[in-house]
């Protein structure tokens, strides 16, 4: 610390975001890399989009190296490297582990993000999510929580973070573990992507609820807390969002729960900040309420120009910046990365995707299936040849639905089925449904993922449309949620419904092998789905015996 200048130690407190591309230093993209880490000297970078893993780890040695300190580089890990990176342990969303009723196999994953993170050079991983889904219309959480009981999700959050924090690299060196959002983003029907969630619960509904979690984070040892950009009046009658809110970070957080780790921002360029302050301000704000690492502002030279003059004009104190600082340098030297900051890229072979990680990720994913209703016995399929079959994907091209489909076909090669997409005309819906009407039984496979900046989790196009056409053919519906596991609110008169929680492959497959009777379906609700059915239930069927099937 004594050899940074102000604006270097204040740089140190900056976490840009990079997409994990290997690109040639003489482009454009590689200099504003080159210049962040060497010139600008920012203290760390976060992974956002889907990497190719080779060209991720080459592309991190070579930033290594551009930087005067040693970087310290996160991961958005909710389900693993599988989340940012290119990789088939393609682990479930967090609801399918709570629906095992196995905290064990959050354990695990928590080892493997760990292992696989570290192999790739990126040592802080964000995760694991703590917040409390009690909002079903909640469009941004939803299936990356573990469940609407605020125990469950702390017995998931604990078993994680002592899953990570169980491997060392071959020096003997850790991962930090991030829980995310505080103060609990679980209670909102709005996305702090797109604007400011309010949570109006009082201070005691708080404790009892949304605080659980964290407090049984902070009491396993994680390493850093990411705040919300969310206001909680209960806490802070000014309606700041709690990343800028010294009453939730350094009040609540600090003071009352004790919390001495790493305080991160959630993104700063997102619009629950970003629409009401500047990059700089929002930056000075953070740091006034007790963040220690300003994740991605959208102007990171703004951002250090303005916490440097308020530490020159006395707004924030030499000794306060001096604090975050000196936290993020020791966390550097936790993981080791002072020491050697480069990774092997030929050991990236032997340390991603090994044969028993998928044989554990598919055993979750079957564990998890979750039988909701099923009237008259419609599942398992009994009479699979004379069904339909339709996969109702999110984006034209996709790779979604493609397991399940394949999975279907190796069952029922000459039964119908339709892989359509949103863009799909109304003439082809129109079509599908009327060709369902020769069925004996139509089975839906509808995909309804989590993602940022959309504001629901509700079946895109003219799907909704297509679901009451199938309804009123007469012929029993079948849904199979792949993702969202309220989708059958908008759709109570189906004869079944069944939910993987998770719209990855092995979750597609789980869920062939469920509706086809392969396997038992155990999988227990974390959630209640209003006027369906409460927290708990869960039909239990065994494996289909041989002799069953016709």
């Amino acid at each position: 610390m004594r050899s940074l200048t102000l604006r270097e130690k204040v740089a140190q407190l900056v976490v840009v975001p990079f997409y994990g591309k290997l690109t040639n230093s003489e482009s454009d993209l590689y200099r504003k890399y080159y210049g962040l880490a060497h010139e600008l000297k920012v203290g760390g970078m976060l992974l956002i989009n889907r990497s190719e893993p080779y060209a991720l780890a080459a592309f991190l040695n070579r930033m290594q190296r551009a930087a005067t300190l040693p970087l310290l580089v996160a991961g958005d890990f909710e389900r693993a490297i599988s989340m940012r990176v290119e990789s088939d342990t393609l682990f479930p969303h967090n609801m399918a582990f709570a629906a095992t009723r196995n905290p064990e196999f959050s354990r695990f994953q928590g080892a493997v993000t760990a292992r696989q993170g570290r192999a790739l050079g990126v040592p802080w991983i964000f995760a694991p999510v703590a917040d409390v889904n009690n909002n079903p219309d909640n469009p941004i959480i939803n299936i990356r929580s573990y469940s609407e009981n605020p125990e469950e999700v702390a017995e998931h959050v604990r078993a994680y973070i002592a899953g990570a924090h169980s491997f060392k690299d071959a020096a003997g060196n850790p991962v930090l573990v991030t829980v995310k959002h505080f103060p609990g983003h679980g209670d909102t029907a709005t996305d702090s992507h797109m604007a400011l969630p309010v949570i109006t619960v009082g201070r005691e509904r708080l404790n009892e609820v949304e605080l659980v979690p964290f407090r049984a984070a902070i009491a396993a040892g994680v390493d850093a807390v990411m705040t919300a950009h969310i206001a909680v009046p209960a806490i802070d009658p000014d309606k700041l969002p709690s990343t800028l809110s010294a009453a939730v970070l350094g009040g609540l957080l600090k003071r009352e729960m004790a919390f001495d780790g790493l305080v991160v921002t959630d993104a700063l360029e997102m619009q629950g900040v970003a629409k009401q302050w500047p990059s700089g301000e929002a930056a000075v704000r953070a740091l006034e309420a007790g963040a220690d690492v300003l994740l991605m502002p959208p102007d990171p030279e703004a951002a250090v120009s303005a916490v440097v003059a308020a530490v020159q004009s006395g707004r924030i104190t030499r000794e306060r910046l001096d604090a975050s600082v000196e936290k993020f340098l020791a966390a550097k030297v936790q993981v080791g990365v002072h020491r050697k900051r480069t990774v092997d890229i030929e050991a990236l072979t032997d340390a991603l995707d090994k044969p028993e990680d998928l044989a554990r990720v598919q055993e979750i994913a079957d564990a998890s299936v979750t039988l909701v209703k099923n009237e008259n016995d419609a599942l398992p399929l009994r009479d699979a040849a004379q069904a339909c079959f339709l996969v109702l994907t999110e984006s034209r091209g996709s790779q979604a639905g493609r397991a399940f489909a394949a999975e279907v076909r190796k069952r029922a090669p000459s039964a119908a089925l339709a892989v359509l997409d949103p863009q799909a005309t109304e003439a082809d819906l129109n079509a599908a449904a009327e060709k369902a009407k020769g069925c004996s039984v139509i089975a839906v496979a509808a995909f309804a993922s989590v993602t940022a900046y959309r504001g629901s989790v509700a079946l895109a196009g003219g799907y909704p449309k297509l679901m009451e056409a199938l309804l009123a053919s007469g012929r029993p519906v079948a849904l199979i949620a792949l993702g969202n596991p309220y989708l059958v609110r908008s759709f109570p008169s189906v004869s079944a419904y069944m939910t993987t929680y998770s719209t990855v492959a092995p979750s597609e497959i789980a869920a062939a092998k469920a509706l086809f009777g392969d396997i038992p379906i155990n999988g227990r609700l974390p959630v209640t789905i209003p006027g369906i059915a409460k927290y708990g239930d869960g039909i239990q069927l065994p494996k289909l015996d041989a002799k069953d099937a016709r």
